[in-house]
């Protein structure tokens, strides 16, 4: 069994993590690798994605993929999660929620509490068979079920992980941004996963940290080891994740229609269908589908150089990307654009902020290919590892002081 307390006697029993996600899925996602490397030495019960009616219709008619038999009763809602060195988590799959996001504001307020109610008791009965009775609740990005289950589970002390601005989200701003001021106040502590998040949050909740995003280093460290396998005909420049409407759509087109010589590989979603409309005619583009993680590794190998072309804006000033490190730590020249604070890959990273710019550094990143470059890029990744992020968790852990 995995010990539960720290072993200078922390006293909490268990962590209770609660988020707008899945534990499984075809990315990587900050808080499953932080609860992943936490279950070490802490015992870790994750909330699993909180679907609705809405979402069980959908899994019924086969329209989309999610785990309709804990849903429905038919199989069990707590299962336990071992992990390759021995740890393990706890998954749980919560009782179905109404969907109420669509809600008016007074409407909503309303039905979360029935939805909370029954998250709440469920917690309560899975923590009563894990022998777990005083907690430390980490929540994911979730102020809306968040607020009104503050002291719903005995809990020692609640920590608010913030890894993007509510305000900006699609999904969550509708009534996340009226929540979060709130639970900010309400919290003993907030860990942002950037500086400027850090900066923002603290207006409200003084007691704000940053613990800014790891990198699965064996795992996509392992590209290293497919290199010489793969090696493409022509250069390829690749983008790992979801192509959204953070990305410089012109920026990139530019790059793809002046540098006929390089294939560009976009590996993820494309939640974005402009993206494709217009990179699609262009035969030295290639989309790629979501792949689980473990598949990347081949993919990362065929790339010769990666980029993160974001827009410059409000949001993504508030990010500091995950793949920014899973490119280092598979050896690869990275060009950005300087959307956010990037001083840590400063002569690591390249920076480029305009087309022409971003041709000339694509270049440049595809002639860096000394043994001594690949060494620094690699180490800067293997010091941001999701091992060191989650001791830098705990440290801030170690300074709460619940009331």
């Amino acid at each position: 069994m995995n010990p539960n307390v720290f072993i200078d006697n922390t006293p909490f029993d268990g962590i209770v993590c609660i988020g707008q996600t899945s534990w499984e899925g075809n990315f990587q996602k900050a808080v499953v690798q932080l609860m992943t490397e936490l279950s070490a030495r802490h015992r870790v019960v994750f909330v699993d994605y909180q679907y609705t009616l809405k979402d069980l219709a959908k899994g019924l008619t086969g329209r989309t993929d999610i785990p309709v038999r804990p849903m429905l009763g038919l199989a069990p809602s707590l299962n336990r999660k071992l992990f390759d060195n021995g740890t393990e988590a706890y998954i749980w799959h919560p009782p179905v929620m109404l969907p109420i996001n669509w809600l008016s504001a007074r409407s909503h307020d309303r039905v979360v509490r029935w939805n909370v109610n029954r998250l709440t008791a469920g917690l309560r009965t899975v923590m009563k068979q894990l022998g777990i009775s005083r907690p430390l609740v980490i929540n994911a990005f979730n102020p809306v079920f968040g607020l009104p289950m503050l002291r719903q589970l005995n809990e020692w002390a609640t920590i608010y992980y913030c890894f993007d601005e509510i305000t900006m989200s699609r999904w969550m701003s509708r009534h996340g941004g009226r929540y979060e001021p709130l639970y900010l106040q309400g919290v003993d502590a907030v860990v942002t996963t950037s500086e400027t998040l850090r900066q923002s949050k603290s207006m409200l909740q003084p007691r704000t940290f940053c613990v800014k995003n790891g990198v699965n280093f064996e795992l996509f460290n392992k590209a290293r080891s497919f290199t010489d396998q793969t090696a493409p005909d022509r250069p390829v420049v690749g983008y790992l994740g979801t192509a959204d409407d953070r990305i410089n759509l012109p920026l990139v087109e530019h790059c793809v229609r002046t540098m006929p010589d390089l294939d560009f590989m976009f590996v993820g979603e494309v939640n974005e269908p402009t993206i494709r409309v217009q990179l699609a005619p262009y035969p030295n583009v290639k989309f790629v589908p979501p792949h689980q993680p473990a598949e990347l590794p081949p993919l990362l190998a065929r790339m010769s150089a990666a980029m993160i072309p974001f827009v410059c804006n409000e949001h993504t000033y508030t990010i500091y990307p995950l793949k920014i490190n899973e490119y280092l730590a598979a050896g690869l020249p990275v060009v950005s654009t300087p959307f956010s604070l990037l001083d840590d890959f400063a002569g690591i990273v390249e920076l480029a902020d305009t087309p022409d710019a971003f041709v000339a550094a694509l270049r440049r990143a595809l002639a860096d290919t000394s043994r001594q470059r690949l060494d620094q890029r690699i180490a800067l990744a293997r010091a941001n590892s999701w091992s060191h992020r989650s001791e830098e968790f705990e440290a801030v852990i170690r300074q709460l002081q619940p009331a």
